[in-house]
């Protein structure tokens, strides 16, 4: 038995290194994966960061062009944000005289925006500058990309900047063929409120913020296809108004 007992001390004593060199494999492997996967969760979380920022600066502009460039404007001109590297080209809305523009033009869309008829007008005559200033602010927050993905992204955020003007323009006219004015006003606030959250949402969480823009620019194109017949009446109404409004003068 003693004789037994160290036969098998030395076949334990053969065996020490392999095992030793297969923990050291196992331990440097573990290490090797979680590294790994930390760079990748930050690369992730880098990406879903910048996607959120341009996503919400394309559907908030759809909302209120001249609201999201004047508070992003204030928020980046008395450092209420701090902006990375990869987004330095951000720092032009931080200008003197863009925050002063878009204050003043968003100071005059604040009133047009709640008269009934009016707020439509005002919708139709920035079906385009609304996509234009969210396809800039998009680019501009995803930084130097190849020029091929910079036309993608482009067509991308100008579609998202669309869904959302639409959106608001479609309700504007929904609202507009009911008979009480109130509504207009109750409705340009919650646009004003909503473009206001998401630039809150953009500053303290844009990986999160992109999930809720996408949900959003989703259902918008939902809506606005469900909707579509209502809204092309609205649209005949609209010109109606105002075309009569032209002949008489």
């Amino acid at each position: 038995m003693v004789a037994g007992r160290f036969a098998r001390k030395r076949d334990h004593a053969k065996e020490s290194p392999d095992h030793r060199i297969f923990d050291a494999l196992q331990n440097t492997t573990s290490f090797l994966i979680v590294e790994i996967g930390e760079h990748v969760s930050i690369a992730l979380m880098d990406i879903l960061q910048q996607l959120g920022l341009a996503l919400g600066f394309a559907t908030l502009s759809g909302l209120n062009l001249y609201l999201t460039v004047f508070v992003a404007g204030l928020a980046i001109r008395f450092d209420w944000v701090n902006l990375a590297a990869a987004h330095e080209s951000l720092g032009i809305l931080g200008d003197p005289w863009i925050i002063g523009v878009a204050g003043a033009l968003f100071f005059i869309e604040f009133f047009a925006d709640k008269i009934p008829w009016i707020d439509s007008a005002w919708d139709v005559l920035h079906t385009i500058i609304r996509p234009m200033g969210g396809i800039f602010l998009a680019l501009n927050a995803l930084g130097e990309l190849d020029p091929a993905m910079s036309v993608v992204a482009g067509l991308l955020a100008g579609g998202a900047s669309l869904a959302s003007h639409s959106l608001k323009a479609g309700s504007r006219l929904l609202i507009n063929l009911s008979p009480e004015p109130v509504s207009n006003a109750i409705a340009s606030v919650g646009e004003d409120g909503l473009v206001l959250g998401g630039l809150g949402l953009m500053a303290v969480a844009p990986a999160i913020g992109f999930f809720v823009f996408l949900i959003f620019g989703v259902l918008a194109v939902v809506i606005v296809t469900k909707l579509w017949g209502t809204i092309i009446r609205g649209i005949t109404a609209l010109r109606n108004r105002f075309g009569a409004k032209v002949s008489v003068s």
